[in-house]
Order: structure tokens, then C-alpha cells, then sequence
């Protein structure tokens, strides 16, 4: 039981890994997607101010190629458009994975609160079944028989008369 106790608590502990990991990564993919779309930005501003027929480069899958700028402008807008979209749905995506892992949260902690109240149950019992034994069987704990003593030693009120104690 233990076993299996401590196995779902590791399991718990590598899947909240996990999640941290996979968090890490978005954020990651966030800011190369930003700095995309800041670097679009810039070289779109830049090519407005330029003549259509002049010459510029373009880097196209690692190889850079001779273009004119109304051939570049365009695809650098569409390209710019389209990282955006990607961007916007790792938003929603990175949102709903928090959303996710607060629900796991919220039922973890539910499931704290029953384990708390079983035992809190279950040790009031076992307190009350250790009480009843000790009825029946007329148990003392030792101590307990001097603070009742003096429980009755502290009503009998004397008026300031020294008294010897009965035995």
C-alpha cells in the first residue's frame, strides 16, 4: 500500500516535471515567435521607402536568392500574417494548458481536503474507542491521578486554616 502510496506521489512529481518542461518550451517558442514578427516588422517598414524594381535578398530555406522588392514585400506580409496566426494559437494553447493544470491543481487539493477530513474522522474515533477501553478497563495514565487529587484538594477551602490532607 505504501508502495503504491509513494509510486502515484512520484508519478505526480514527474508529470508536474513534465508539465514545467513542456512549459518552458512554449515560452521558448513565444519569444522566437515575437522576435519573427519583430523582424518582419522591421524589414516590411524598411522595404516600403524602397523603389518596386530594386534588387534585394532574401534568404529562402538557408539559401539566399536575388529578388526584387514588389516580388519580396508581399511574402514578407504573408510570412509576417502567418507567424502571427502560429503565434496567437500557441497563446490559446499555452492558456489552456495553464487552464489545465490549475483544474489538476483545484482536484488535487480536493482530494487533500477528503484525505484530511477522513483522518481527522478516523483519529477522533480511535480516540473515543481508546476511551471507552479505558472505562471498561479502568485505566490510568500516569499523572492523571495527581492533577484529579488536586482538582479536590483546590475545593476544599480552609479560610486560611492550615489542614493536614486525609489519607
Amino acid at each position: 500500500m505504501a508502495n503504491s502510496i509513494n509510486k502515484s506521489k512520484e508519478q505526480i512529481v514527474a508529470g508536474f516535471q513534465e508539465l514545467r518542461q513542456q512549459q518552458r518550451a512554449l515560452a521558448s517558442k513565444i519569444s522566437e515567435l515575437e522576435m519573427d514578427m519583430k523582424e518582419h516588422e522591421l524589414v516590411i517598414e524598411t522595404l516600403k521607402d524602397v523603389a518596386p524594381e530594386r534588387k534585394c535578398f532574401r534568404m529562402v530555406g538557408g539559401v539566399l536568392v536575388e529578388r526584387t522588392v514588389k516580388d519580396v514585400l508581399p511574402a514578407l506580409v504573408n510570412n509576417k500574417e502567418q507567424v502571427k496566426m502560429f503565434f496567437h494559437l500557441v497563446l490559446i494553447f499555452v492558456f489552456l494548458d495553464i487552464l489545465f493544470l490549475g483544474c489538476l491543481i483545484l482536484c488535487f487539493l480536493f482530494q487533500m481536503n477528503k484525505l484530511v477530513e477522513t483522518l481527522t474522522k478516523q483519529l477522533e474515533t480511535k480516540g473515543n474507542e481508546i476511551n471507552k477501553y479505558r472505562e471498561r478497563h479502568n485505566l490510568k495514565i500516569k499523572g492523571e491521578e495527581s492533577k484529579d487529587m488536586e482538582k479536590s484538594s483546590k475545593d476544599v477551602k480552609t479560610g486560611g486554616v492550615l489542614v493536614a490532607k486525609e489519607s
